[in-house]
């Protein structure tokens, strides 16, 4: 007789680091993104005093539960992060002078990174987890900024803080505290601890 195999594994998401941290994981699975409008749900629950750490977490699941929909058999991972500084959140940027004016802002100064995971299979979530990692910019020289923004170029528009930690972003900082795959877009460690407590990955 012959074994069943496991259910599919659907990483919700267009994001290349998030696909890239699963395949250096030695992790079978395929990507598809969510179309949500994550501007509009965080913008709602923003004007609704939502935490930082809820507004990640909706939206992980948000993204989880749409791609779900259409793939119920499977376990469908949504990841998602916020940068939450001096009380407030920080989106992407629109345009280089913004991400200017980010980096400007978070010069010196401590913020932090909230990244959530949900998993769902069945059409309900199974699993979910919620970390928060705080960073410290190094006040850096106006000369190094405008440098580090020419070598970036567009790519200071597709993350929050216009930094990957993974590239040279990691020269902006003077101290972390936390999990660097959290910085990185979503909690691997604890993702591959559930996969593997129930049998999706093997033991």
């Amino acid at each position: 007789m012959t074994k069943p195999t496991s259910p599919a594994l659907i990483l919700a998401s267009a994001s290349t680091i998030r696909a890239e941290m699963l395949r250096n994981a030695g992790v079978a699975f395929k990507a598809i993104q969510a179309r949500t409008d994550e501007d509009s749900v965080k913008a709602a629950m923003l004007n609704e005093g939502a935490k930082s750490r809820d507004i990640a977490d909706a939206l992980a699941e948000l993204k989880a539960r749409r791609v779900s929909m259409m793939h119920p058999i499977a376990r469908v991972i949504g990841a998602d992060q916020v940068l939450e500084f001096q009380g407030e959140i920080l989106s992407k940027p629109t345009s280089m002078t913004e991400a200017r004016q980010h980096l400007v802002a978070l010069r010196g100064q401590k913020h932090s990174l909230i990244s959530a995971a949900v998993i769902y299979h069945n059409n309900r979530p199974e699993w979910r987890h919620v970390a928060k990692t705080d960073l410290w910019m190094r006040d850096f020289s106006d000369a190094y900024l405008d440098h580090y923004l020419t070598r970036l170029g567009e790519e200071a528009l597709s993350c929050v803080g216009s930094y990957k930690l993974e590239a040279e972003g990691v020269r902006l900082f003077s101290r972390i505290e936390g999990d660097y795959f959290c910085v990185l877009g979503m909690p691997l460690v604890q993702i591959l601890g559930h996969l593997t407590n129930i049998g999706q990955l093997e033991k």
